[in-house]
């Protein structure tokens, strides 16, 4: 069994950290300055991984290349899964003819672009963040915001920042129950932790949001509907998870904040008229379709939401569950041996691979498309084309998640993500802020809060342990600092690129653009931290 050790490079913490961040470096290197396409740069990450484990790290190759598999497998199934059959589902209402009906009926709400982007990006999308997570509600919401004539880039850009108030109770509460199964604290507890460091933020995520689209003239003509959104759903955030616990917490706060939006909108509009970017200054008026056509060409997203909950819900799952492969990855599984300070003994590291094709969440993805095939009444014809579509859009996309999961899979496995969660640590009255900002590092590198949590949650318990600091405070900075990292995962840049049809080039532009917002708002989830800790 080969052992993991932290600070390979004459056992200096420093050094060590300076070599295990090349791989981050490479990746920003690439797509912040140099402007190659994701892809490209998440196969030139993982490469030096690969050099930095064996060579550095003394990592068997065996080993390294197992590792490196496990992870792409990961990227692939289920997180591709999820983006596959998302996409498959937004081309049939295309093929269907039926977008155009869904895309006049929001326009029949509203023609402005803001509200569009608060209704589609944020709570919709919230919504299905709640319901699915994994990469869901970027693909859905951006898909259907291309659809409504925004750019490709602008909605990919929307998309990314507003999934990031949700992130923390996606997927049915998973990260805040994973961080619990990991450091064995109260999942209640850290639901509420959780819950008080996320919603000051939600309250001002939709202004910032329309901030970015058009500055302070654009947030100026929406600001009563920016607020309303913000306050509902930072406000139900907060009670849902602290007095009821991390499960519903996304789905009510969205449905809060979606039903208020729409009341809204209905007696009141924007005095002032904004447009994006290229866009025509002439408006169109959607064309009025009857009741019965619209609930018909929605069909397909309330199948969606239907399956999804359902999925959700315990009983089901477990039937669902009764198809899963679970099985340990060759040449891994417990092949490795982790060691202090981040465990409390040296034990193994599993390597259990969980194939659950029925229960995943992709999988009520795929149910919703062949349905909706069948509801929107689609020939064989339509229906591969819808198919063979999204094969083509999606290859290198699937190329960039299989190789950055594979990245990140090696990194921890090797050692050099402990290593770097180790320098974080040392930084001593200052960890509170930097607490947060290593869960926006682990998000970066995983693509996943979930994944987050159960990389960094027991090494920040530790941690807050030596320094005497709240532990369940510093396992939900984790969380709640990790969903500001996810707005520049390779992962997520991937899955946006993918759903909106962008051209490749064009990521290394999105990643730029996402950067400075990723940094900024994981900073001020840092200082949200640091104000608990210290003061409160």
């Amino acid at each position: 069994m080969w052992e993991q050790h932290y600070t390979p490079l004459a056992g200096s913490l420093g050094a060590s950290a300076g070599v295990a961040a090349l791989p981050v470096v490479v990746l920003l290197l690439l797509l912040g300055l140099l402007r190659r396409p994701a892809w490209v740069a998440a196969l030139c990450g993982l490469a030096t991984a690969a050099l930095i484990a064996v060579a550095v790290y003394g990592m068997p190759a065996g080993t390294m290349a197992a590792a490196a598999g496990y992870g792409a497998a990961f990227g692939l199934f289920p997180i591709g899964w999820i983006v596959f059959w998302a996409i498959v589902l937004y081309r049939l209402t295309i093929e269907a003819g039926k977008f155009e009906v869904i895309k006049d009926s929001i326009g029949g709400l509203t023609a402005d672009r803001r509200l569009q982007a608060l209704l589609i990006a944020f709570t919709f999308g919230a919504f299905i963040e709640g319901a699915a997570g994994f990469g869901t509600p970027v693909a859905v919401a951006a898909a259907m915001l291309t659809g409504l004539g925004f750019s490709p880039f602008y909605a990919a850009a929307i998309c990314l920042l507003a999934n990031t108030a949700p992130v923390a109770f996606g997927s049915i509460g998973i990260p805040i129950v994973t961080l619990g199964a990991i450091t064995g604290l109260d999942v209640n507890a850290l639901s509420g932790a959780v819950g008080r460091i996320c919603a000051p933020v939600s309250l001002f995520i939709p202004a910032y949001l329309v901030l970015v689209m058009g500055g302070r003239r654009a947030l100026g003509g929406v600001l009563p509907a920016a607020a309303l959104c913000g306050v509902c759903f930072a406000s139900v955030q907060y009670l849902v998870s602290n007095h009821v616990g991390p499960y519903l917490t996304d789905i009510l706060a969205s449905l809060t904040a979606m039903a208020a939006l729409i009341l809204l909108i209905k007696v009141w509009k924007p005095a002032d008229s904004f447009h994006l970017e290229n866009e025509s200054s002439g408006e169109n008026l959607p064309r009025k379709h009857p009741i019965r056509e619209v609930l018909h060409a929605w069909s397909p997203y309330f199948l969606l939401v239907i399956l999804v909950l359902l999925w959700g819900q315990s009983s089901v799952k477990a039937v669902l569950n009764k198809a899963t492969v679970v099985f340990a990855w060759p040449g891994l599984h417990n092949l490795v041996q982790r060691m202090q300070p981040l465990v409390p003994e040296p034990s193994p590291y599993p390597a259990l691979y969980t194939l659950n094709w029925l229960s995943a969440a992709g999988s009520a993805c795929m149910i919703a498309s062949v349905l909706s095939v069948l509801v929107l009444r689609m020939t064989p014809a339509q229906a591969w084309r819808a198919f063979a579509t999204t094969c083509r859009q999606l290859f290198l996309p699937l190329v960039t998640i299989a190789a950055v999961l594979g990245l990140a899979f090696l990194m921890n496995y090797s050692g050099a993500t402990v290593t770097l969660g180790l320098a974080f640590g040392a930084t001593g009255v200052l960890f509170p802020y930097f607490s947060a900002m290593l869960g926006w590092l682990g998000v970066f590198l995983t693509g996943s809060d979930t994944s987050s949590n159960a990389l960094f949650g027991n090494l920040q318990v530790v941690t807050a342990g030596r320094l005497g600091l709240d532990p369940v405070l510093m396992a939900a900075a984790n969380s709640s600092g990790g969903v500001m990292g996810k707005m520049i995962s390779l992962q997520s840049l991937a899955v946006a690129a993918a759903a909106t049809g962008m051209h490749t080039s064009q990521e290394s532009r999105l990643f730029r653009f996402t950067l400075r917002h990723s940094i900024l708002l994981g900073s001020i989830v840092g200082l949200i931290t640091a104000v608990y800790a210290y003061l409160l």
